[in-house]
């Protein structure tokens, strides 16, 4: 599932994404919501990796994705096909997971343009990434330094969502104050995505907000995702 944040009126002449895998088990299926949580602190985990900042192999690659459409394609894979593709060298993160569910798995790869692909990530699919919606977080509030809302008016598929919550983490973590950074890279991104209510959407307390552009699964720029800390 592709998704974009724009910041500017013009982009690349050829888009730039950040690739996103998500491992899809026939055997060992993750939930929905664990699925979200481990792309969202994956975001947050590349951009914090010694490897994207200054200095760092991957630092231009990420300054210039950063400098058009903050685009992020979610795709599934296992087995060989993603063993291929991390071997290109990416960031991963493991969350939730619990008797009758396997944890969620997420990797974040350098970006780069949309075509040409790595073959290693292009055999990997994109659309109809969905995993079972089952359950709520299993991070306690107490324990979260970044809580993300989905808005309670869409539904939207595990793909999208997963992005949509990795631009929110990506944004909080960009314009938080340096304390409370430091204070969530410590606590290894510590977060939880719920769905907000319809009184606290309302409200609209929360310091980040991502629209979506609405090319897909919803109608005209639409607001999905907000994240507070």
């Amino acid at each position: 599932m592709t998704e974009h944040m724009r910041r500017h009126e013009t982009d690349h002449d050829i888009p730039w994404s950040l690739p996103i895998v998500v491992r899809r088990s026939k055997t060992a299926i993750a939930r929905h919501i664990d699925v979200l949580e481990a792309t969202a602190r994956a975001v947050v985990t590349f951009l914090d990796d010694p490897r994207a900042q200054p200095g760092g192999e991957w630092h231009d690659a990420v300054a210039y994705w950063r400098d058009g459409a903050i685009r992020k394609v979610v795709r599934r894979g296992d087995g060989k096909k993603l063993d291929d593709a991390r071997a290109l060298g990416c960031v991963g993160v493991t969350s939730g997971g619990n008797d009758d569910f396997a944890p969620a798995e997420a990797f974040v790869f350098a970006p780069g343009p949309v075509e040409p692909l790595p073959h290693e990530l292009k055999k990997l699919q994109v659309g109809g990434t969905e995993f079972p919606d089952e359950g709520e977080t299993s991070v306690p509030a107490a324990d979260a330094v970044v809580t993300i809302e989905l808005s309670p008016h869409l539904t939207l598929t595990t793909g999208k969502a997963a992005a949509q919550c990795g631009h929110a983490a990506q944004l909080a973590f960009e314009q938080m104050p340096e304390a409370v950074r430091q204070r969530w890279r410590e606590a290894d991104f510590s977060l939880r995505v719920i769905t907000a209510t319809t009184n606290s959407w309302a409200a609209d307390e929360q310091q980040v907000s991502v629209v979506d552009a609405g090319f897909t699964e919803v109608d005209g720029p639409t607001e999905a995702v907000r994240a507070r800390w």
